[in-house]
This record gives C-alpha cells, structure tokens and sequence, in this order.
C-alpha cells in the first residue's frame, strides 16, 4: 500500500511538471505569435516603403534633369538596397520563428501525449489502491485506516513472501472456516437427537409390526391351511355328485419362499371312466362343471346371503345341467341364488323365473312368473277340466 501511495505522488508530481511545461511552452508560443506578428506588419511597413520608392525612382528618373536629383535617386536607391537586405533578413527570422514554433507545438502534442498516459497510468493506481483497499476489508474486515496500526516499518515483503505462502497453505489444508461452527453444532446436535428419537420410535414400531406380521402370518397360515382342507374335502364330495362318481383333488404348488400363502393351486380331477389328469387336460364341459365343484366348495365353507351365477353352465351337456340344477337347488336352502341361464332343467328347477322381452321395437318389458303357484293354478285347472 506505501509502495502504491509513492507511485501516486510520484505520477501526480510528474503531471503537475509536466502542466507547468505546457503552461510555459504556450506563453514562449504566445510571445513568438506576437513577435512574428510585430515582424510581419514591419515587412509589410517595409513592402510598402519600397513600393513607395520604387514608384518615386520611376517617377524622377523620368523627371530627372540635373545631377542633384540623380544623386537623390542613388540614395533612394541605395537605402532600397538596404531595405531588401532588412526584408531578407526579416523573412529568414520569420522562417526560424516558424520552425521554432512548429517545434513548440511538437513538444506540447508528446507532452500532452505524455500527460494522457500518465493520467490513464494514475487512473490504474487508483483503480488497484481502491481494489487492494476491498480485498484487506472482504479478507480482514478492516479499512486503510484502521490497519495502519498494524504497520510495520521494517517489514520486508521479500523476506515474508516463503512465510506466507506456507501459512497460506496451512489456511487451505483447513478447509472453509465456518464462524458460527458453533451455533450450527448445537442446532445440529438438537436435530440429531430428534432424528435419534424419532430413528428408537421407529425402530421399536418396525419391531412390533414384524412381530404382529409375524403372528397375522402364522394366523394367516393356520387358517389358510385349514379352510384348504376343507375345501378340499367339500370338493371331492361335490365333485362326486356333480360328476355322479369320480375322484379329485386340490394340491398346493411349493412356491420359492416356502410360505403356503404365496403358494400355487393345481386342480386334479378324475372324471367317471377317466383317469386321474389336470384339469387342463378335460374338455369344456368337465372343465366347467369341475369350476362350478370348486365354487360350491368354497360355498359349504362359509355359505353366504345369496349368490349370482351367470350362465355358468351354458358349457354343459343336458345331463351334467340336470345334475347342476338339482345340486343347486338343494343347496338354495342355505345361499339364495340369482341364476343367469338359458337352459331348461335349470329353469324347471327355479322358484321364480323372470324374463325380457320386447314386444315392441325398443320397448322392452319384463315378465316374472313364480313356478309353485303356476303348478298350483295347472292342477286346479285340470281338476276342474276332470270335473
């Protein structure tokens, strides 16, 4: 900063010279003007005398008579000559304060040359003293002012250089310095031990949830096992009487776990006069009617309100669908039914039978008819028609 503030000086006494010389320079131009116009309005004084003169020999020599005027015209002429000696050397001198002045003038245009680089030379200084003043205040919080009592006098900054660059590199192993470390700790602390509560409550909840999965899983998996004996044992009997004799089976499918609740179902079945095969392996109708086996199990199960079948024998042959609908309507004692169907032995076999029909092009109506009483009316009818 001192070496800045030297520079300064040094570059504004240099200015202030080198005004002082332009100054002077335009007062030595402005009295060479005034001389070189005092000897310009003289050599026209002298233009006009010799004109004068010039026009008085022309006039005497023609009016010349006598010897005494001849002398006068020598004289004339002599004091002409002079005149022209005076008037050359009056235009050398005017030459020499021409050269001279144009020299002046160079010297004033490289000194204002000069004084513009060094006003954009101070102009820099500035510009890095006011930087350097930045950088100590953003580094050290500190003014120019206020870090003048920190100035050494015998400091040697050639001395320090290796210093500083060593605690320099000691500053950066340290990393970023975080003033307020301290505060952020204990906001950090405070947040750690709330996340370590909150991590201790959700490891104690996470332990009693596997503990209640285990125990659902353990319930899960009797009861699983269970109703599937169950229902296996309700499906060889319904398939028994659905198929008027036979055999089949439900088996599981060990999955990979080994959990039984993840575990596959494979259906075998055994239809009268078959073997023991997949289910894949039946036609249509052994297909359909070992399904409807399958729901009637689950049904004997846990047997419920009521239950909608839609056409769920429509692949059956007539005699597996008089089977079915007998079967069904044994079991319409314990489950009501809503049956979807086009087949007869199911509709002979049905409480009630309601059906659309559109007598009319896009006015449908509904027609219901309770079988027990239409049988009631048939009877009296005939018992009638016999009387």
């Amino acid at each position: 900063m001192t070496t800045v503030k030297i520079a300064i000086a040094s570059n504004e006494a240099e200015a202030t010279a080198l005004s002082s010389d332009i100054t002077r320079l335009n007062l030595d131009l402005d009295r060479q003007s005034e001389i070189l116009s005092k000897l310009n309005r003289e050599l026209s004084d002298i233009d006009e005398t010799i004109s004068e003169g010039e026009k008085m020999i022309a006039s005497q020599f023609e009016k010349a008579e006598n010897s005494e005027k001849k002398q006068q015209l020598d004289q004339i002429k002599q004091k002409q000559t002079i005149l022209d000696i005076d008037k050359q050397k009056t235009q050398n001198l005017i030459k020499e304060l021409d050269i001279k002045k144009q020299e002046l003038n160079d010297s004033i245009a490289k000194i204002n040359d000069k004084k513009y680089a060094e006003d954009i030379h101070l102009g820099k200084v500035d510009s890095e003293l006011e930087t350097m003043q930045e950088k100590i205040y953003e580094d050290y919080s500190l003014t120019y002012d206020t870090c003048l009592e920190y100035k050494r006098p015998d400091f040697d900054i050639t001395v320090a250089m290796p210093e500083i660059y060593r605690i320099k590199k000691e500053i950066q192993k340290l990393g970023a310095v975080n003033i307020n470390a301290i505060d952020d700790v204990k906001v950090l602390l405070e947040r750690y031990e709330e996340k370590s509560s909150q991590v201790a409550d959700l490891t104690k909840a996470e332990s009693e949830l596997t503990e209640i999965i285990r125990d659902l899983s353990k319930e899960m998996t009797t009861r699983f096992d269970t109703a599937f004996q169950k229902i296996s044992e309700n499906f060889k009997v319904t398939f028994k009487e659905l198929f008027g004799g036979g055999n089949a089976k439900l088996e599981l499918i060990e999955s990979e776990s080994g959990d039984p609740l993840e575990a596959g179902v494979d259906i075998v079945a055994e239809p009268p006069g078959k073997k023991l095969q997949n289910i894949t392996l039946l036609s249509g109708g052994e297909k359909a009617l070992t399904a409807i086996a399958i729901l009637f199990s689950i049904l004997k199960l846990r047997p419920m309100p009521f239950c909608l079948l839609d056409e769920i024998e429509a692949a059956l042959d007539d005699s597996n669908v008089e089977r079915f609908a007998q079967y069904l309507k044994r079991f319409s004692k314990v489950t009501q039914f809503i049956v979807i169907t086009h087949r007869k032995p199911t509709m002979e076999l049905a409480d009630s039978l309601y059906g659309v029909t559109m007598e009319e092009k896009g006015v449908s109506r509904t027609v219901s008819v309770k079988l027990a009483d239409a049988i009631k009316n048939l009877e009296q009818e005939n018992k009638n028609g016999a009387v």
